[in-house]
């Protein structure tokens, strides 16, 4: 009885608003409290995750993120990708899908993507011809668009959680991530066909943007090369990366005063770290908990009565990972779900990279996904628009998405090819 009501209160407290770390917190304590379990196991959780080396990349590669949405990097990346790509029917398109792409992966959080990039790419997508309707569209679904790529936030997070090697993971995301660009680029092509572009290619452009952006446009290739060349761990690639664009963005383009501006940009992107390290371990004592319990082995011999093999659990995955991604955060759902499901798709024969994949591009569509999708929200604020237009105008992207998380799903060579199991 004492449980029962313990666990109501807690129900209670959840439903008036007090934040998810604490209810988390909560849970954990009064989960282990009555299995006679020593609660100290919470902050043994908390100290485990806390002497994790990669645990730093988190902050690091937010910060560098933050700085360069902060700066005018965006309008210098811009006109590059225009210049280079500008040209071609709907390119103009597929220019907004690379930048919101690139700006996701450093920044982590859809909601910079949009408010930093929106604002630039609306009104030169209208100008180009766009409806309105496919403007808002495109830059809703963008927002979350980079999620695969290294060195993505969810990433870093999802294989502290999972425990499996980072590395890895920023190389499986990149092929599944490019062909969510692609099958998004042909449709931005068939509607690209009654705005066809007024430009022409111009090298001489293309070779003065590149030289105006060169700093920042190395700098995915100057991570990847240093992680997968063996110079740098991925610890030690943040650190690279986050002193090279304070140094860039302060003293070789000026866009940042480090004085006036750097504090305010280290409080926005700590903000953000710190409500995901506070749910990060929080949470891990309540999963904790539910795995020494065996839920995740419990909730396998139920599903077996249902699904009977890999191919019917992933279809079932696939529709729970939507309806979470719909309702949750993604930092939120991979500390708490990623625990329970990754033993049970051990069971079914799913390779831990590749369910990895399966995971955030569920929770990537998820962002679109009605009812409370938050990049719905977002771009609602941002636009000043009804979300229920919102809803309407990213529904086109939201099925293409789709197509592209079954052959995702069920095409494991795209995201397993480039580590090579």
């Amino acid at each position: 009885m004492i449980e029962i009501l313990s666990f109501v209160g807690i129900l209670v407290l959840a439903s008036i608003g007090v934040p998810l770390f604490v209810i988390m917190a909560l849970a954990a304590l009064v989960a282990f409290s009555f299995t006679d379990v020593a609660t100290s196991a919470v902050a043994v959780e908390i100290y485990r995750i806390s002497s994790a080396p990669t645990l730093l990349t988190i902050p690091l590669f937010t910060f560098a993120g933050y700085i360069m949405a902060e700066s005018k990097s965006p309008q210098r990346l811009l006109r590059f990708a225009e210049a280079a790509l500008g040209w071609m029917p709907g390119g103009i398109a597929i220019v907004s899908l690379v930048i919101c792409a690139f700006f996701t992966a450093f920044t982590g959080a859809s909601g910079v993507t949009i408010i930093a990039l929106g604002g630039l790419l609306y009104p030169i997508l209208k100008n180009e011809g766009y409806t309105e309707k496919f403007s808002l569209g495109l830059i809703t679904t963008s927002g979350s668009l980079g999620l695969l790529f290294p060195p993505s936030l969810p990433i870093i997070l999802y294989g502290l959680v999972a425990k499996v090697d980072i590395d890895k993971l920023f190389l499986a995301g990149i092929i599944p991530g490019i062909l969510l660009i692609v099958i998004l680029s042909f449709w931005s092509i068939k509607n690209g066909t009654f705005a066809a572009s007024k430009k022409t290619f111009d090298a001489k452009e293309v070779m003065e943007a590149f030289k105006g952006c060169f700093f920042e446009a190395i700098l995915p290739v100057g991570v990847l090369v240093g992680i997968y060349g063996g110079f740098t761990t991925a610890t030690e690639a943040a650190a690279m990366t986050a002193f090279y664009i304070l140094i860039v963005e302060c003293f070789i383009y000026k866009d940042l005063d480090i004085f006036k501006d750097i504090p305010r940009v280290v409080a926005d992107s700590m903000s953000l770290v710190g409500g995901i390290l506070l749910i990060l371990c929080c949470a891990l004592g309540l999963t904790n908990y539910l795995v020494d319990e065996e839920v995740p082995m419990k909730i396998l011999d139920f599903m077996r009565t249902f699904l009977t093999n890999k191919y019917s659990f992933l279809l079932f995955l696939n529709i729970f990972l939507l309806i979470v991604g719909s309702l949750m955060d993604i930092f939120s759902a991979i500390i708490v779900v990623v625990p329970l499901i990754v033993p049970i798709a051990e069971e079914f024969g799913v390779h831990p990279v590749h369910l990895a994949i399966i995971f955030l591009t569920n929770l990537e569509i998820g962002y679109i996904t009605p009812p409370v999708g938050i990049n719905l929200f977002i771009s609602s604020f941002r636009f000043n628009k009804p979300v229920t237009e919102l809803y309407k105008a990213s529904f086109p992207f939201l099925l293409l998405l789709l197509v592209a998380l079954i052959i995702i799903t069920y095409v494991p060579d795209l995201s397993l090819m480039l580590i090579g199991e």
